[in-house]
């Protein structure tokens, strides 16, 4: 695996970086259409790590596009295409964006983060030791970390530019983008997470959390944008190990945080490099979602 060409930076002399964020360089294409760029970074603590994940890019992208398409009776999305042959000359120019493109409908992005939450752990497990409340919700007593919730709960968070987002209560994300839109877009979240964790369990896959992002495009339409239950947004733990009342193994970026922390860093950059091993670890559980989830090998 140590030989596969990875990708930790993308330069197009033809298009113009509108952004580089730590994982996806976006890229102008026309008025009104975007490219996003997976590269192979991978953060962690809000730092991103100097060490690329082979294959995460193009499994990021492919995820996505899958779910786009098993979701888009629910929801409009952005997605344009990921088909490399299909994009336009200006694109096919760059072969490092090969395979971890996606083709995208720009929109008016709203600040927020929809998380949904259909299993005890991460901040919300934090929140609920602390409190008994997860942004908000009183949940029943007694309940184990990672043990699935009555029911599914919206619980939103600000959406940082640099550093961490931070949970809010539902209240304050109604102010800040309405309460019209915010009925909206919570409806969507959850029945989004609904469709796409009950898929997930026949394929053998929890969706534990996942966060979804929003756009309006220019005729005012919701479009789901962004990426979509990928491993870099959303817990994936596997049914035949799922076991409430302490952490599972995952198919997500965890694996590389749980290593993080048995490290004397003070989670501030510059970021430790990671060792092979963890970096082909990490590469496996992101090839084995991708696999279990679409059925498919990239």
């Amino acid at each position: 695996m140590s030989a596969v060409k990875t990708v930790s930076e993308t330069n197009a002399t033809n298009l113009t970086l509108v952004h580089r964020g730590k994982v996806r360089d976006v890229y102008q294409v026309a008025d009104n259409q975007l490219l996003l760029v997976a590269t192979d970074r991978i953060s962690a603590f809000d730092c991103v790590m100097p060490t690329p994940i082979p294959y995460k890019g193009a499994i990021l992208t492919q995820i996505s596009a899958f779910w786009f398409a098993r979701l888009k009776d629910i929801t409009a999305n952005h997605l344009i295409t990921v088909d490399f042959e299909k994009m336009p000359d200006e694109i096919r120019r760059t072969e490092a964006f090969r395979g971890r493109s996606s083709l995208v409908k720009q929109t008016k992005v709203f600040p927020v983060e929809c998380v949904v939450r259909g299993y005890l752990e991460g901040s919300g497990w934090k929140n609920y030791q602390a409190t008994g409340t997860v942004c908000g919700h009183h949940l029943p007593k007694n309940l184990k970390q990672c043990e699935r919730l009555p029911e599914p709960i919206f619980t939103p968070a600000t959406k940082a530019q640099s550093g961490h987002d931070e949970n809010i209560t539902e209240a304050v994300f109604a102010q800040i983008i309405g309460t019209k839109i915010a009925d909206q877009l919570k409806s969507l979240a959850l029945e989004i997470y609904r469709e796409a964790s009950e898929y997930a369990l026949t394929r053998g896959i929890i969706i534990a959390d996942t966060k979804f992002e929003f756009g309006l495009d220019e005729y005012e339409n919701i479009l789901l944008i962004d990426e979509v239950l990928t491993p870099d947004s959303s817990r994936f733990w596997s049914t035949a190990s799922y076991a409430p009342g302490k952490p599972q193994a995952s198919f997500d970026k965890q694996f590389v945080r749980e290593y993080l922390e048995t490290l004397a860093w003070n989670k501030q950059p510059p970021a430790p490099a990671l060792p092979t091993e963890i970096v082909e670890a990490t590469s496996k559980r992101y090839l084995d979602a991708y696999r279990i989830l679409t059925g498919k090998e990239l």
